[in-house]
């Protein structure tokens, strides 16, 4: 099996067990020289989406899961790894046992935009489940963001 550290939206352990039913959950740890940034707005979507780089200084909370095969492929296409979405690199994550090396999913885009205020309190709602510090949640609800648009009516009411 593969170690994946999730970060993001999948640090939701309930979001993970319709993802990846049959790999447990392992873990948590840092992303120790990365930061959690945002990428990709320009193409389409409400706002930016989550991505990870490389960043001296800065640490990601990530939950650690063995993946099974099965799990790893539904996973790839989930995170649209099959249409370059996202592509997937090895990292090292800092755990109370020590390094272990896992798998993340990284934007194939350039980093820059704002996410939309629904996918940020997403992001912040997953990080707060996962168990992530209550410093790491605050500083994921306080990031800037633009309003989330409905998309039956269109931009949120900014009143």
């Amino acid at each position: 099996m593969a170690l994946y550290a999730a970060y993001g939206a999948n640090l939701d352990p309930e979001r993970m067990a319709l993802r990846a039913p049959h790999s447990p959950l392992q873990g948590t740890g840092w992303l120790q020289g990365w930061r959690l940034t945002f990428g990709g707005g320009g193409n389409g979507w409400d706002g930016a989406l989550g991505t990870v780089v490389e960043d001296p200084g800065h640490q990601v909370y990530v939950t650690l899961y063995d993946l099974t095969p099965a799990d790893e492929r539904s996973l790839d296409e989930w995170e649209g790894a099959a249409i370059g979405l996202f592509r997937k690199i090895r990292v090292r994550v800092q755990t109370l046992d020590g390094d272990a090396l896992a798998w993340i999913y990284v934007l194939d885009a350039y980093e820059g935009g704002l996410p939309n205020a629904h996918y940020l309190g997403m992001l912040a709602d997953a990080a707060e489940a996962g168990g992530a510090p209550d410093d790491y949640v605050e500083a994921l609800r306080s990031h800037p963001c633009v309003a989330a648009k409905d998309s039956i009516t269109g931009p949120a009411d900014p009143s």
